[in-house]
């Protein structure tokens, strides 16, 4: 049960304007953005930096953003956003269900990942979560796979998403529907 119950249609005109900016369109507002909703001053402040967080600037890719999401949601616990975002993106990235459950249950040195870059942020997400820090060695490998502004992206974004999560997961929000729980990606895959 949630700790803070999101608003529940109809909303007022205000709250319903806000909401609708921060849904694609015809798209229903998510539990998070209506538990949000409870506060409007908070909500639209947060709202422009979480909209550029999505957004083509971030010099991230989309599915640089994801495993860097994912990641951070996974190790945070909050299974309500990380399940958010991969019922909304893992496709559309091309994350493999070995990826999606190594983001959860496994690790940067998993077979299913090729890339170095994509090595090098699950390694980031876990620096940051486990010390709130990136030690010399990896801020070298990191910085010579990305520039300056990728790894401003790069540590925000992880920072954002812990904040997401800390909200939604000490809010208990409740599962959005159809979207996948940690238990339907496979343990560890080696």
């Amino acid at each position: 049960m949630a700790r803070i119950e999101p608003l529940e249609p109809p909303y007022t005109d205000e709250v319903g304007a806000q909401l609708e900016q921060m849904m694609p369109a015809g798209a229903a507002p998510i539990g998070l953005f209506r538990m949000f909703a409870r506060n409007l001053p908070m909500t639209g402040a947060m709202h422009g930096w979480g909209r550029y967080e999505l957004s083509r600037q971030l010099t991230l890719s989309l599915r640089e953003r994801e495993i860097v999401i994912d990641r951070t949601c996974a190790r945070c616990g909050c299974e309500y956003e990380w399940g958010v975002h991969v019922m909304m993106y893992a496709d559309r990235v091309r994350l493999t269900r070995e990826q999606t459950a190594s983001l959860v249950h496994g690790g940067p040195a998993d077979e299913c990942w090729e890339s170095e870059r994509e090595r090098l942020l699950i390694l980031a997400v876990d620096g940051l979560h486990e010390r709130s820090d990136i030690d010399d060695a990896l801020w070298a490998r990191l910085a010579s796979a990305f520039d300056e502004l990728q790894l401003m992206d790069l540590l925000l974004l992880c920072g954002w998403y812990h904040a997401i999560s800390f909200a939604a997961r000490a809010g208990r929000l409740p599962h959005e529907p159809g979207a996948p729980r940690f238990a339907d990606v496979a343990s560890r895959t080696g």
